[in-house]
């Protein structure tokens, strides 16, 4: 019987003698797998079938990145942006290639940490986890962001009010607090408390109605379609696609949400890679065509400053406002289901860093009833929504953005890795063409990093600093492999 609160030892492993053989320490694979669902006190519940997984990756992905987002890349790359989210798709492409092979190899709740942990050491599982802090959190505030300019949106076109802006906005836009953001964080909190089996019926709902909006949108855009708008294609050239891609890269964050729930999948071996892939195939679609139909409706130049554009390009074309509010109610029940999908991401991800001993114990303790870790799921979403009721959205979404980049980079390293330190490992998926698509995954991802502003990198350093703070100071004495080798 494996000891929830210690888990066994390996016997195989050493001490290592210096602080290089600490860094450079992993987690074997097989170890991971075995400890999978146990936390402090109980253990997580196998209850997500593949339908309930696509569903996870799909809620995390489709939402703030073309309601909102969109009207920021717009400016940058012109109608080239349908050219951006393909850039930004392929980059997605790669690592969700990487993604599916680790998932089913090392099927746990960690996602690329865990993958890193078992490949790189533990410094590197430390920075890769340390950067999923940064995707999955501030991407949930971000997120909750947008959901504030729709709800506005839905307000105006029902009753004819909105929430006042110093209300509505954080305090570098002219306001005092983001109201609307913060409720919808602790609305998603108070869901997955409940646990995973019935925040994941939630989130299927919502996600059918995000898909029916976005189709509903091109139904209606497609009627206002001009031609004329593609007729200066890229104006601001290759650079300024490749900014917009660096931006729209946001919209794919997500994808790999499926693999968070590695530990509570019925058959994750099999489920984790198809629900991942198919997810990513759904989610590209539907980006490139409501990017195609939403430029075509509107000249690119309006775009500038837009935050609900898609809800303002269906009240253009049809020239009445009922058909943008019912996008808007659309665009408010969608964005809602992506912040309890990324913030269920947070918590996972936490959940195995605290049973890896690098970050407190109290963050992996599972609540028997719902099987939830309860303390985890509060902390993160009051700090979740601390970030989105003060933070503007532009700056959490290049922020986001860098963090998840390096995160992938790195799984497409570990692809590789394990490859050859594991040949022999049971693999239910793998990435064709052996070597060659993880290091043009890593590439991409290296490409889109470096196309993001100076003042991005300053932020994603001096995160990357306060973590390694950190670990040095907490994690690298307390981790349970540093006990084992101090033990042993």
């Amino acid at each position: 019987m494996l000891d929830q609160g210690a888990p066994p030892q390996d016997p195989t492993r050493t001490a290592p003698t210096s602080l290089l053989g600490g860094l450079m320490r992993r987690k074997p694979v097989e170890r991971l797998v075995a400890e999978g669902g146990h936390g402090e006190g109980g253990t997580l519940r196998r209850s997500l079938g593949l339908w309930q997984l696509t569903m996870i990756s799909i809620g995390a992905t489709l939402g703030t990145g073309i309601f909102v987002v969109l009207g920021d890349a717009v400016p940058e790359a012109g109608p080239a942006v349908t050219l951006a989210f393909v850039i930004a798709g392929l980059t997605a492409l790669f690592s969700a290639l990487s993604y599916a092979e680790l998932a089913g190899s090392i099927p746990v709740a960690g996602s690329s940490y865990s993958y890193a942990y078992a490949t790189m050491g533990e410094l590197v599982a430390w920075v890769c986890g340390w950067c999923l802090v940064l995707e999955y959190g501030v991407s949930v505030a971000a997120v909750a962001v947008g959901w504030g300019e729709y709800l506005n949106e839905l307000l105006d076109g029902t009753i004819g009010v909105t929430i006042p802006a110093a209300l509505s906005s954080a305090p570098g836009e002219g306001g005092i607090v983001n109201l609307p953001a913060l409720i919808v964080v602790l609305l998603a909190m108070v869901f997955l408390l409940g646990g995973a089996r019935e925040s994941a019926r939630a989130n299927t709902i919502m996600v059918a109605v995000k898909m029916f909006a976005l189709v509903l949108f091109c139904a209606v855009g497609i009627t206002g379609f001009r031609s004329g708008n593609y007729a200066d294609f890229m104006p601001m050239g290759m650079t300024g696609v490749s900014a917009a891609g660096a931006t729209l890269f946001f919209s794919y964050i997500g994808f790999d949400a499926a693999s968070t729930a590695g530990e509570e999948a019925k058959d994750p071996k099999k489920d984790l890679p198809r629900a991942i892939m198919l997810s990513l195939i759904i989610v590209t679609a539907l980006y490139v065509l409501v990017a195609g139909v939403a430029v075509g409706a509107w000249d690119w130049k309006k775009f500038d400053g837009s935050e609900a554009s898609l809800a303002a390009i269906m009240n253009d074309v049809s020239g009445q406002t009922f058909w943008g509010t019912l996008l808007a109610l659309g665009a408010v029940i969608s964005i809602a289901s992506v912040v309890l999908t990324v913030l269920y991401g947070q918590t996972r991800i936490l959940f195995a860093m605290s049973r890896d001993g690098l970050v407190p114990k109290a963050l992996g303790r599972i609540h028997p009833k719902t099987g939830a870790p309860r303390l985890n799921t509060v902390v993160v979403s009051l700090f979740c929504g601390a970030l989105a009721a003060l933070i503007p959205l532009g700056k959490l979404v290049d922020a986001t953005s860098i963090g998840t980049l390096f995160a992938f980079a790195l799984v497409n390293i570990a692809v590789i890795v394990l490859r050859v330190k594991r040949p022999e490992l049971e693999r239910t998926f793998r990435v064709p063409f052996g070597p060659v698509l993880p290091v043009l995954g890593f590439g991409f991802c290296a490409y889109n990093m470096f196309s993001l502003d100076s003042i991005t990198w300053v932020v994603f350093g001096c995160w990357m600093a306060a973590g390694l703070v950190f670990y040095f100071s907490y994690g690298y004495r307390r981790s349970r492999l540093a006990v084992a080798d101090r033990t042993s």
